[in-house]
């Protein structure tokens, strides 16, 4: 079931450990670099929650949810082997935008299939063994331009404004890494068909019933709040501009109007009659079950701490261990290398943990061993800061690579015991707004801070994110799991307080 996340993980990994080299290649300067990244998580806010309500009304020849994992894998693999021949920033940053919105159609409806596939006291393990695949996948695909440019001794420099052939290498075997490894889940498993998915889970049935009559009620203050919300976001888009604050501000109140918008048109689409599409859409995501909004706030600040890592680790390395800017340099390659290695070993350690994970959950709870991995995680994170020689970097992704392995796992693994199973793909998707908002928010501002307040060190946006990380520890105390494996009765680290 979970074997395609190999080839989806190599594309992401590829993507976070190579983008920001990418990029100051081509010219990039390191302010300017999260509003480049800024396509991957609007991508990711569009398509999930659209492929994942999709999926769950799909049945075809393929099943529910492999022809959504097909359709983006041709694509993903496309783009990987496409990217890294980009003849200019911008064409790169359209690139990213494609890459990442075709992985986001192939990696959303893998989350909902472990939900489909396995009852509650399994899902858990399921996810932990997604989490296996990611981080054995993202050593491989994290350390590639490292491997070859050191082991098949490929040239990892390039004339200016061009990427070094260790860097296409590793492009172009992940594009095929990543049909070959969904086409083998798409071809060896065989999904439940709806008629089996309403015998398992008829317990639903009067919820689904009682929909309708909310859906009804819902819909009728639509007009009002969709106008303000419009207008209000239209203000804020307005001063943004006028005052030519960050670009990624103007992404983040744009959005506001534009949701408002989308709740005026499922308020007109209620009055013509039509309950389903945007409808539906609409009124489960102001809807979610409470512990489904526990696990959003948590996921804000979690998220705003790994895009932070995700966007700075390369220039931070570069800049603050290996005293450098210069993208053209050996010195600069050498410790864009090494940032692959730790990534590696960032993928490596969640891994290892993802077999820990389910005897943890069982031993004290899935939400008090997500809380500890926060911690620890945060703390990797600001280590960064304290480390000057580059090889003890190694310990503070370790301690952030555990953190990242209950992130993969427990939240989704608390989710899909929250949501109703034929929502099981649109709350999948909805729940990775909460994923993307963060870093669309990390990217409207860090470009700033480093800019000014941290003049130009990428390593404080790092420790920041370490601050937010272990204020995610924090919050998920308060988050109730009732069907966590450690008993029918457990309630989070809060409640029994």
């Amino acid at each position: 079931m979970s074997f395609g996340y190999v080839g989806i993980q190599f594309g992401f990994a590829l993507q976070n450990a190579n983008m920001s080299r990418i990029f100051e290649t081509l010219g990039a300067r390191v302010e300017n670099i999260p509003i480049l990244w800024i396509a991957a998580p609007v991508s990711g806010l569009l398509i999930q929650p659209i492929i994942g309500h999709l999926s769950d009304k799909t049945w075809n020849r393929l099943g529910r949810r492999k022809p959504y994992f097909l359709g983006g894998a041709i694509l993903s693999s496309l783009a990987l082997l496409f990217m890294p021949n980009s003849p200019s920033l911008w064409v790169a940053a359209g690139m990213l935008w494609m890459m990442d919105g075709s992985i986001n159609v192939t990696m959303q409806p893998f989350r909902a299939f472990i939900g489909d596939m396995l009852p509650d006291e399994q899902r858990t393990t399921g996810f932990a063994v997604q989490t296996f695949f990611i981080g054995i996948s993202s050593v491989v695909a994290s350390a590639l331009p490292y491997m070859f440019a050191n082991w098949l001794h490929i040239a990892n420099t390039a004339s200016e404004g061009q990427i070094p052939p260790s860097v296409k290498w590793s492009f172009y075997l992940g594009g095929g890494v990543f049909l070959l490894a969904v086409l083998w889940t798409i071809f060896s498993v065989k999904e439940y068909s709806p008629e089996e998915q309403e015998a398992f889970n008829a317990q639903e049935t009067d919820a689904a019933a009682k929909e309708g009559s909310d859906i009804k009620l819902a819909t009728r203050n639509y007009y009002t709040a969709g106008t303000t919300l419009l207008a209000g976001g239209l203000i804020l888009s307005y001063l943004v501009y006028a005052l030519h604050w960050d670009k990624g501000l103007f992404i983040l109140t744009f959005g506001i109007a534009f949701y408002g918008v989308l709740q005026i048109a499922s308020a007109i689409r209620y009055s013509l009659g039509k309950v389903n599409g945007l409808v539906e859409i609409i009124y489960d995501l102001q809807n979610m079950p409470a512990t489904m909004k526990q696990l959003a706030l948590v996921t804000v600040f979690t998220w705003f701490a790994l895009f932070a890592m995700f966007i700075y680790t390369t220039s931070a390395v570069t800049s603050y261990h290996y005293g450098t800017t210069d993208a053209k340099s050996d010195l600069y390659n050498e410790g864009a290398n090494w940032v692959g290695v730790l990534w590696s070993v960032w993928n490596g350690m969640a891994a290892i943990i993802a077999f820990l994970l389910p005897f943890l959950a069982r031993k004290i709870g899935r939400v008090t061993t997500h809380v500890v991995c926060l911690l620890i995680g945060g703390l990797g994170l600001i280590s960064m800061i304290l480390f000057k020689d580059p090889k003890w970097l190694l310990v503070s992704m370790i301690a952030s690579g555990i953190a990242w392995a209950s992130l993969l796992t427990m939240p989704y693994a608390i989710l899909s015991s929250a949501v109703p199973h034929r929502k099981m793909g649109v709350y999948m998707g909805m729940f990775n707004l909460f994923v993307v908002i963060p870093q669309i928010l990390a990217a409207a501002i860090l470009g700033l801070l480093v800019h000014t307040i941290f003049h130009g060190q990428a390593i404080y946006a790092i420790v920041l994110g370490g601050v937010a990380m272990i204020l995610s520890g924090f919050l998920m105390m308060f988050v109730k799991d009732s069907k966590s494996e450690k008993g029918s009765n457990a309630q989070s680290l809060a409640g029994s307080h």
